[in-house]
């Protein structure tokens, strides 16, 4: 038995370990500024709460960072992590390389997808509603009972940064659920969130910048045209 039992408990302990490194960088990329930041949005959720706040910085202006954010969803423009990694799960997320008018708008009350509807395990799909919609600085997305499980806010905030450059911020920020089993799902999960949304954020800094770049060479070349 110990010889069994030795392996996994080795096992629960680097998994424990990676836990809490993860734990610990809840406020990746984000100065201490930042992470103690009162951002709009925060106000949903009433203290005590817990708070995450990431962040980028992003060579492009704000206006551009936001045309990418502001049509992220399932069945928008894609969520701009790990496509590969959520579609295995099959989600059915493609995230897209271009800007669509179409998707360009949101307004209070409507929805951002992020699981569609008949999915397996969530035949109801899950999304969040659009709580605040202020361009080009602040999207707030809202979850809260009875429709989700949690009552909590994922926002995204844009801040200027000069020279044509921005900070791009996410801030999730979830209330101290009273039941136990909530707290735990909000621990557990929190590492696949952390990751996910980290990678969300160098998307769409790769898509913003490559798309600034082109649009800096375009006008090079045509004020170095005859």
């Amino acid at each position: 038995m110990t010889g069994v039992l030795r392996p996994l408990l080795l096992v629960a302990g680097a998994a424990a370990a990676g836990l809490q490194v993860l734990h610990a960088r809840r406020n990746w990329g984000a100065s201490a500024d930042e992470a103690a930041a009162t951002l709009p949005g925060d106000e949903f959720v009433a203290a005590p709460a817990e708070n995450t706040t990431l962040a980028v910085s992003v060579a492009a202006p704000v206006q551009e960072v936001w045309a990418w954010l502001v049509q992220m969803g399932q069945d928008r423009g894609g969520m701009y992590s790990y496509d590969w990694l959520e579609n295995l799960f099959g989600l059915r997320i493609h995230s897209v390389e271009e800007i669509r008018p179409e998707w360009q708008q949101l307004a209070v009350g409507e929805r951002v997808v992020v699981v569609p509807e008949g999915y397996g395990p969530m035949p109801a799909g899950y999304a969040f509603t659009v709580a605040r919609v202020d361009p080009p600085r602040a999207l707030v997305l809202r979850q809260a009972p009875p429709e989700h499980p949690w009552n909590g806010v994922w926002s995204f905030h844009l801040v200027p940064a000069g020279d044509g450059r921005c900070r791009l911020l996410a801030r999730s920020r979830t209330e101290v659920a009273p039941q136990l089993g909530l707290r735990l799902a909000t621990r557990v999960g929190e590492p696949v969130t952390l990751v996910m949304t980290r990678r969300m954020l160098h998307g769409i800094r790769q898509r913003a910048e490559r798309r600034t770049t082109a649009a800096g060479s375009r006008r090079g070349s045509e004020e170095g045209g005859p």
